[in-house]
């Protein structure tokens, strides 16, 4: 696949929430995530699709109630594609939140290789 085809294919399953998917479907094995900073519950940086995996099932785990995903068109430059992903939530014990993040992905060899979030 291209960039701009990941970029497309990428975008179309966050807005769906369809995370688990776009790990399966468009992520290197190796592939890296980078959160802006440790939590009692995520590490900064997680190693390896099924690694990234157990993260995304931690964090659905936390998710007490869903309403909605926002996903802007992608920007793309060269092998990065970035958007702004905001999700409209309510975590367990805590109120309904906006969660806004700027979402960068690195791609190699028609994978995803890297994830990294900026809040």
């Amino acid at each position: 696949m291209t960039v701009e085809q990941i970029a497309s294919r990428l975008v179309e399953l966050c807005r769906q929430e369809k995370f688990d998917v776009a790990q399966k479907e468009l992520y290197a094995d190796d592939a890296v995530s980078i959160e802006p900073y440790a939590t009692p519950d995520f590490e900064i940086e997680t190693k390896g699709r099924e690694a990234l995996t157990e993260k995304d099932k931690k964090f659905s785990a936390m998710v007490e109630a869903r309403y909605g995903t926002e996903v802007s068109e992608p920007l793309i430059a060269g092998n990065v594609i970035a958007f702004v992903l905001t999700m409209d939530l309510k975590m367990i014990g805590r109120d309904r939140m906006k969660m806004s993040e700027l979402c960068v992905y690195h791609v190699k060899d028609g994978k995803i290789i890297s994830e990294e979030f900026f809040m």
